[in-house]
């Protein structure tokens, strides 16, 4: 199946889901959710941008605060945007690298590698760019949107650190390979790209055999990634959803949390 970006947003952060009002340390779906956690023996988690909202870095597509209610993600977000207008895409992009950069993982990610370190957590498929879990201390990290922790030439391939690209940026305000003297992209998943095979094969095959998904801070509105849930349930596993606002698996999910993902995630780790 032909898997392309027209289907996602750039970046992974496609909504506001997952920030909202703090949830209670001893709400009863937070207690519901450690249960099912202590229950399971082969969990994934599935990450959006509300995970990372709590650590400063804006979403798309919430109403007030989202990026695209001041630009056109079809000017400044596409791979032929990246080639018709280079400078007017790296005016986009180059702010959120410095933004990214001095950014730090919260408490729902924190949670995450806790899970992780009890042996609760066999992977994290995640939809966003920031490389915060890896920065938690997270391992089994899949990036199925690609990441702005390097960018690459398009010509040649040559490819550099969230650190060393700032230094490829002339006075035209382009980052230029210094190899080839070609055009550098972030390595993240634009609209109109490809989305990388491996991680999304990778992506179903961990959704598949889990027996309990846990959803957290993502919509599950944007597809292909939309479709892993469906997976995890038809293969006989329990979908957990911590997120604010509704999501199409609302009806199907074993248990519900609606909140703060870094309240509801460490309240339901220190429960188990």
């Amino acid at each position: 199946m032909s898997m392309r970006a027209d289907s996602n947003d750039p970046a992974g952060e496609h909504s506001g889901a997952g920030t909202g009002e703090a949830c209670d340390e001893h709400e009863p779906d937070v207690g519901a959710l450690a249960a099912l956690l202590a229950s399971s023996e082969r969990v994934v988690a599935l990450t959006g941008a509300g995970v990372s909202v709590p650590s400063g870095i804006p979403d798309f597509r919430s109403p007030d605060s989202g990026l695209w209610n001041t630009v056109d993600p079809m000017d400044v977000a596409t791979i032929d945007a990246f080639h018709r207008d280079t400078k007017g895409f790296w005016d986009f992009y180059r702010p959120r690298l410095d933004m990214v950069r001095q950014k730090r993982p919260n408490a729902a990610h924190e949670a995450l590698v806790e899970l992780e370190r009890r042996g609760r957590c066999d992977a994290v498929i995640t939809q966003n760019i920031d490389g915060l879990h890896q920065a938690a201390g997270s391992t089994g990290v899949v990036e199925v949107h690609g990441s702005i922790g390097t960018s690459s030439c398009t010509s040649c391939g040559a490819t550099w650190t969230l650190d060393e690209t700032e230094s490829l940026f002339g006075d035209d305000g382009i980052a230029t390979c210094t190899r080839c003297s070609g055009k550098v992209k972030p390595d993240v998943v634009l609209f109109g790209e490809l989305l990388p095979a491996g991680a999304m094969e990778r992506a179903r095959d961990l959704a598949a055999r889990a027996d309990l998904l846990l959803c957290a801070g993502s919509s599950l509105e944007v597809y292909p990634v939309a479709e892993l849930p469906a997976l995890t349930h038809e293969g006989g596993g329990r979908i957990a959803v911590v997120t604010q606002g509704s999501t199409p698996y609302d009806e199907v999910a074993d248990v519900r949390v609606t909140g703060d993902v870094a309240t509801a995630l460490p309240s339901a780790v220190s429960e188990l």
